[in-house]
């Protein structure tokens, strides 16, 4: 079987998960090649650093935000000691700048098989009334602000409650004024300017992680329904479903947008049984281990399609497959926290 190296980042398997360790469980279970996987963390704490028997070495890199030629000079340094292979980055933040980055990245060895700028910008949640009008997508109304005052202006187009969401992370559902402009100052705070406001839509929330290879075939889709959510949002259970139109919805999305790698959407089935498209993420999402266990090994398919090899489309997954996250006491040593903190390995 041949050896790859591969680099992922989003490593933080906390109560708000990256996709990093899902990612990788999936190419560890690969029948096509063997990976070795190297690591890259944002932040000392970060769980999937320590966790040994899936990650085989840990790197700490600058945050994207602190410029891009930081990032990319510790990449180089990385890259002449692991000669990785393909490397996926993991995190709404980094995409930017990772495909930016896609020729230097290439041009010292590391394939990637990311979104195109043009895709990446047109799905941004300030773009999502855009997107659903291009594209013939029903989508939630919404307007970006960058300012309190601005929603004052606008807060006659809506009805309370209203969501209000970060411009990659976050989002709450405000019932008043007051706790719009709180979480306008919390979300701003974290991640930037602009906020989304977002119509509120009722419904069950349904999501789908799909794997587009650029000229717009579908290599894989799998659809779930949450059965438990975080406070934060987030699905911490869900189970496949067999659901014509969801997937309807991915294959024409891929198809019209020639969408390249790894996605999810969110989306809201009204009791109409209409379907509302809140978001695409455009990334492999952190429930993506379900999709493998239910018979889909999409991080497999995109190492695969990094490296220029043809992939065939997944044509079936198991219906009612679930999955149940957990916590777990993560064991180690303070003289390997002391290591990834002083000399940025592990």
């Amino acid at each position: 079987m041949r050896k790859l190296t591969i680099g992922l980042s989003g490593l933080n398997n906390i109560d708000s998960p990256g996709p990093g360790i899902p990612v990788l469980r999936g190419l560890r279970e690969s029948k096509l090649f063997e990976a070795r996987i190297v690591g890259i963390a944002y932040e000392n704490l970060e769980p999937g650093a320590y966790m040994h028997d899936l990650v085989d070495k840990t790197y700490k890199v600058p945050y994207p935000s602190d410029g891009v030629e930081p990032l990319l000079d510790r990449i180089k340094y990385i890259q002449e000691r692991e000669k990785i292979d393909v490397f996926i980055p993991n995190f709404d933040s980094e995409l930017f700048t990772f495909m930016k980055s896609e020729k230097i990245l290439r041009d010292l060895g590391i394939k990637t098989f990311l979104p195109t700028l043009q895709q990446f910008e047109e799905r941004h949640k300030s773009n999502l009334p855009e997107f659903g009008k291009k594209y013939n997508v029903n989508v939630p109304y919404s307007e970006p602000i960058t300012s309190i005052q601005e929603f004052l202006k606008i807060k006659n187009k809506f009805e309370f409650p209203v969501v209000v969401k970060g411009k990659f992370y976050d989002a709450y559902i405000a019932y008043d004024f007051d706790q719009v402009a709180m979480y306008f100052n919390k979300i701003a705070a974290k991640w930037g300017l602009p906020i989304v406001i977002q119509e509120f839509i009722k419904g069950t929330e349904v999501n789908v992680v799909a794997l587009g290879d650029g000229q717009g075939t579908t290599i894989g889709a799998v659809p779930m329904r949450k059965t438990y959510i975080t406070d934060k949002g987030k699905a911490w259970g869900g189970i496949t479903l067999d659901d014509p139109a969801m997937m309807e919805l991915t294959h024409k999305i891929i198809s019209q947008t020639k969408w390249r790698g790894g996605m999810e959407l969110e989306l809201i089935r009204t009791a109409d049984n209409k379907l509302y498209m809140i978001e695409i993420n455009p990334r492999l999402p952190a429930w993506v281990y379900l999709a493998v266990a239910a018979g889909q090994n999409l991080p497999e398919a995109l190492v695969l399609m990094a490296l220029g090899e043809k992939v065939k489309p997944f044509t079936s997954y198991q219906v009612g497959k679930m999955f149940i996250r957990y916590s777990f006491d993560l064991i180690t040593d303070l003289s390997e926290f002391e290591k990834l903190a002083t000399t940025g390995e592990l």
